[in-house]
């Protein structure tokens, strides 16, 4: 394991980036929003994707510097085409525009197609609690083919995120943010890369074997070689049997179908798609019961009895926010494995021997 300081670990890998053509300051927030990932515990988001992302700019399936378009712009809704760029720069952009149109309607909706990998959702919930708003996202990605479906065992699904944002007055905002898969594809990387472990049967091979293998997912890998989910004879599995499984399916629907980016379907071009929603609670909330009631309801929570084994009860967000303070202070931890493709990658866009070293320091 290597841990790497924060701003050390944004300047290594916006140079990455600055090295494949984006411009410093999309390079900058790749790198902002990846690192931020691992900040609060989410590896399988973080700076893991760095020799994915640079792949996938090689073949094509990211542009760098794009300039998303608002293909339908109405008072209370949008429609964004992030025309394939990476989705730290057009991510941001459809967010804002649905902040936007929210101060001004009390409610807005917004469709975001065709997006380059948006990251951790997590990230676009806390940006509209920052502007004091309740967001709720529903997300797929096209052409990735991960998860099977309740009572299946072959590919069907992607990993289908759904989150939820609610701002609080003075406190860290709630943030509800998951896979609706047992685990994230990226989390499978991370195990693939000498990381944490799967949870047990988080896979099912194709004769309905479950499985915590990475290779059912992949196929034959080499440590620092890529990793290709279409070479696995296996799958991910849904969360909650049936619950999980039909809520994916809405994911895609709404998240892919209706965006235009298209529900998740093999051999195409990788894409988000997001259907966010926006709420301003000053205007749905005039009597200021809405915060209180959020203190009252969390403390509530917080004070059940935990069971044996469990140190305390928690709500969305509280491990994040332990795992943010901890990262922050002492750096950000990367198993040999991640580290080493990650320095691979930073050689074969031309990153030099004494930035990889000062990375480091």
């Amino acid at each position: 394991m290597v841990t790497i300081k924060v701003n050390n670990l944004i300047d290594f890998v916006a140079e990455v980036f600055s090295h494949s053509e984006s411009s410093p300051e999309e390079a900058r927030r790749i790198a902002t929003y990846l690192t931020t990932a691992n900040l609060t515990g989410h590896d399988s988001h973080g700076v893991i994707r760095v020799p994915v992302y640079i792949r996938w700019k090689k073949t094509g399936n990211v542009i760098p510097n794009q300039t998303p378009e608002i293909v339908v712009d109405t008072p209370s809704l949008a429609v964004v085409d992030g025309k394939f760029g990476y989705g730290q720069t057009v991510t941001p952009f459809a967010v804002r525009t649905g902040i936007d149109k929210c101060k001004k309607a009390g409610l807005s909706a917004v469709a975001l197609r065709n997006a380059g990998h948006i990251g951790r959702v997590g990230d676009w919930a806390e940006m509209a609690a920052a502007e004091g708003l309740v967001s709720v996202h529903f997300v797929n990605a096209a052409g990735s083919l991960l998860v099977a479906p309740f009572g299946g065992v072959q590919k069907r699904l992607s990993t289908a995120p759904y989150c939820v944002g609610i701002p609080r007055k003075g406190q860290d905002p709630i943030v509800l943010d998951f896979a609706t898969s047992i685990v994230a594809e990226g989390k499978v990387l991370v195990a693939s890369r000498g990381g944490k472990k799967l949870p047990t049967g988080a896979l099912v091979d194709a004769d309905g074997t479950l499985s915590e293998e990475p290779s059912v997912l992949y196929g034959p890998y080499t440590p620092d070689g890529p990793r290709d989910h279409t070479k696995g004879t296996g799958a991910i599995r849904a969360f909650g049997e049936h619950k999980g499984s039909g809520l994916a399916f809405i994911c895609e629907l709404l998240g892919g179908a209706l965006t235009g980016t298209g529900a998740t379907s093999g051999g195409r071009q990788f894409a988000n798609g997001m259907l966010s929603f926006y709420v301003d609670p000053k205007v749905v909330d005039t009597a200021n019961f809405f915060d209180g009631e959020i203190s009252r309801y969390t403390d509530f929570i917080r004070e059940t009895k935990p069971i044996a084994g469990v140190e305390s009860v928690l709500v969305p967000g509280d491990p994040e926010r332990k795992t943010r303070a901890e990262r922050t202070k002492n750096g950000v931890p990367l198993p040999d494995d991640t580290w080493a493709a990650i320095v691979n990658t930073a050689r074969e866009v031309g990153v030099s021997e004494a930035s990889i070293q000062r990375a480091t320091s």
